[in-house]
């Protein structure tokens, strides 16, 4: 508690960790939903018929785009820790990097209007998750002093969140885009992804200086 006390940040603790432990929780488990939710549909989308509404493009095509894609999303959080700690501080980078990853996947929802909508969602997506990832991670470390035995706690708690996220994104995703509508698929990804952005820009205040320059 004197730790947050000296960051400004609220110090009321749910289950004998901060709240705003909480707030993170949320935050990544609705990014996780919209990002494996997206994941799980991108290659059956490609490789599926043009009655279908896929692409049908040969699964090796698929594949290749499926590497590059995934391979980025690992590279890009290197250059957002960077952006975070030079430039904008933590919270900053997590709401823009939400908000780039709402855009790309609002943008991929309109891939029927135009193939290129795809692409640019993709590459949002990518930018945006550079800014969000390492920068949530970095706020669970900060809630709690170096010393403090609760910390490990705190990440597997934080963790139990990205795997809810995942398991519920690839479960309604997957079942939207395919039985309904590909768009649709990738649009309820991008609803969860505003949500969970919405929640952590509202709920700023909790962290005090946690996440500023």
């Amino acid at each position: 508690t004197n730790h947050l006390e000296k960051q400004g940040a609220d110090t009321k603790t749910v289950l004998g960790h901060p709240a705003s432990l909480f707030v993170l929780f949320f935050t990544e488990m609705w990014e996780r939903f919209s990002y494996y939710g997206m994941r799980a549909l991108l290659t059956l989308f490609l490789v599926s018929t043009l009655a279908s509404g896929g692409w049908e493009w040969t699964r090796e095509d698929a594949m290749t785009l499926y590497g590059w894609y995934t391979g980025l999303v690992y590279l890009t959080p290197l250059i957002g820790g960077m952006i975070a700690d030079k430039f904008t501080g933590f919270k900053k980078a997590i709401v823009w990097g939400a908000l780039i990853m709402t855009l790309g996947h609002a943008s991929m929802a309109l891939e029927g209007i135009s193939p290129n909508f795809f692409y640019i969602g993709l590459g949002l997506m990518i930018l945006g998750n550079g800014m969000f990832k390492p920068n949530i991670s970095s706020m669970v470390g900060n809630l709690y002093p170096d010393t403090s035995a609760k910390k490990d706690a705190g990440y597997t708690i934080f963790y139990m969140g990205i795997n809810a996220g995942a398991f519920l994104g690839m479960l309604l995703c997957g079942y939207i885009g395919e039985k309904v509508g590909w768009h649709y698929g990738f649009g309820l990804a991008g609803v969860f992804m505003f949500f969970g952005m919405l929640q952590f820009y509202f709920a700023q205040k909790v962290f005090g200086i946690n996440g500023e320059t």
